[in-house]
Formats: structure tokens, sequence, C-alpha cells
């Protein structure tokens, strides 16, 4: 049994996804949900706020010299609605956030929807005693109550975000939270995924296998070299692939 592990990234490889944050209606209700929490915006201020704060919060964790150990940071975009509340003499909690953060993501999603054969694939790989987790960059906040409306909370030996570790793929030090945590082998462990730069050759400088499938939200590149590598989203041939390899 080669792959003992497998890890899969999650929007663009089990989860098909659209969001639209750019949304003048999505602005004018994150406005009234601040107003009605003593935080007076107008709609495009919030939005310009909004995005300046990010932009901001992301200069300000990247390293000063471009250290390449350090080049992709992550922020935890709590901090930008905590900060918004701030700005405008507001009190949030972390349940307000939280709250506001959600109701965010919420608002700002055209669609969400498994990739056909996605549960069917996690579902046989734990049925053959595979581990499985969940490397993605992505917001807790976001994630987490997603995973399970979809159903595929409990199908994952663990989850880990890249909000929760301020790093993000392909940076080396988010795989290795997960394979030193878990205290995985490289060598027994597959990563699957959609992006060739963050999901492949980030898995692959770490001498693990990749699994690269070609979606609608992926990156313009040419195939990337991995042990698999589809040109369309085909869960069932991967699922051959990773267990009857």
């Amino acid at each position: 049994m080669r792959f003992q592990n497998v890890i899969f990234d999650l929007y663009g490889t089990l989860v098909d996804i659209r969001t639209d944050e750019e949304s003048p209606a999505l602005w004018e209700e994150m406005a009234r949900l601040y107003a009605g929490e003593g935080a007076v915006y107008a709609p495009e201020e919030l939005k310009r706020r909004y995005f300046s704060t990010v932009a901001e919060l992301e200069r300000g964790s990247a390293s000063p010299g471009g250290d390449a150990h350090e080049a992709h940071p992550e922020i935890d975009l709590g901090t930008v609605f905590r900060r918004l509340f701030l700005e405008k003499g507001a009190a949030a909690d972390a349940a307000l956030v939280l709250r506001v953060g959600r109701r965010f993501r919420e608002a700002s999603t055209r669609f969400i929807r498994l990739y056909p054969g996605a549960r069917e694939l996690l579902t046989a790989l734990r049925e053959r005693g595979r581990g499985v987790w969940l490397l993605s960059n992505a917001q807790a906040m976001f994630t987490r109550p997603e995973l399970e409306a979809l159903g595929i909370d409990r199908l994952f030996d663990g989850v880990y975000l890249s909000s929760d570790y301020g790093v993000k793929k392909p940076d080396s030090r988010f795989f290795r939270a997960l394979l030193e945590e878990r205290r995985i082998d490289p060598a027994t462990a597959v990563m699957v995924g959609n992006d060739g730069a963050c999901d492949i050759r980030g898995a692959r400088a770490l001498g693990l296998a990749a699994v690269y499938v070609r979606s609608d939200i992926s990156p313009r590149e040419p195939l990337p070299q991995a042990d698999l590598a589809l040109e369309e989203t085909d869960l069932e041939r991967v699922r051959r692939f990773l267990l009857e390899t």
C-alpha cells in the first residue's frame, strides 16, 4: 500500500464554489449589519476599508527581505472584521466577529457544492484504512461551517486551515504542520489538489507524491508534473488511482 495518507485541498478539488465580494448588495447588507452594532459606514466606504485593511495586514505579514521561507503569509479575516468595528469606536467581541464573518461569507457566496464523487472518494479511502487529511488555504470562520453543511466534516482525520497557522501553501511550514503533528512519513503520503504551484509543487518539494485535477477555478497553467495529472475533475479516476496504486 503506497499511499497510506491522502492529503486533500478543498476548494476547486473537492468543493466547487463561486463567490462575489464586489457585489453592491453584499456591501449594503454588511453596512446595515455594522450600523446595527454601532459602526456606521456607507457601503462603498466599508468595502474600501475592508480591502485596504486586508492589503495592509498582508503587507505587514510578509517577510521584510522577501525570505522565501516566509513568502506565503496568511491573515485571519476575523482581525479585519474586528478592526472595522474599532475604527468607528464600536466594541466587537469574538462572537460578534464570528457572526459578521460568517454572514459575509454567506452573502458573498453564489453557490457551493461538492464535485461529483467527492463524498464517495473520501468514504472509500477511510473504509480502506487510509489516513484522510485536509490541508486548505482557507479561513476557518468560513470553512468549518461549510464542511459541516456539505456533510464531509467527519470524513477527515484532521483539518488544517491556513488562517489557523499564519501561512498557506506552498509554504513548507504549512505542509510540515500536518506531517510533523501527525507523524506522517512524506514517502507514504500523496497530495491531491487543483493548483500546480500551491498543491503540486509545494507537496513534491517535501517528497510527497501528487495528484493534480484541473477544475474550473484552477489557475491558468500547463499541467504540472505529478504522479497523476488530469485535464478535468474526475474523482472516480482519482479514487481508482489512489486505491489501486
